[in-house]
């Protein structure tokens, strides 16, 4: 039996398709999921979101917010969502690099918001580069 999964984000959706297997970048930890799963509401994390429609698995970033397992189906809103496959891994890499090095200025800064806005940044610019199939 096949997971239907969704992933949502304010402007559009990203993902909306059966999958047999899932594995969620939540608060906690990676949560795996398969079909008979009980019920869920979960935060996420910034980071890659993994499913496999086939033998393939298919990577997603995500920017964040919750999911809802019922019932086989899995809703995902998050703030924002990007296919893997439509990541360029060089530019992803590159701007990993530069989110890293901004961090690592200001991560001693007595300037707070600038070093979570560095830190958050950066953890986003790493889900891209993760989803795309790049080392980090």
């Amino acid at each position: 039996m096949a997971l239907t999964v969704k992933v949502i984000t304010p402007d559009k959706t990203v993902w909306d398709d059966s999958v047999d297997e899932i594995i969620l970048p939540s608060t906690t930890g990676q949560l795996g999921i398969l079909s008979g799963h009980a019920p869920l509401l979960t935060a996420l994390e910034v980071g890659v979101m993994r499913v496999r429609p086939g033998k393939e698995w298919k990577s997603i970033a995500l920017m964040g917010g919750f999911a809802e397992v019922e019932n086989d189906e899995i809703k995902i809103l998050v703030n924002g969502a990007e296919l893997g496959d439509n990541i360029d891994r060089d530019t992803a890499r590159s701007e990993y690099e530069q989110a890293q090095s901004r961090f690592q200025k200001v991560e001693n800064s007595e300037d707070r918001q600038e070093r979570i806005q560095a830190e958050s940044s950066m953890r986003k610019a790493r889900a891209r580069l993760q989803a795309a199939g790049g080392k980090v």
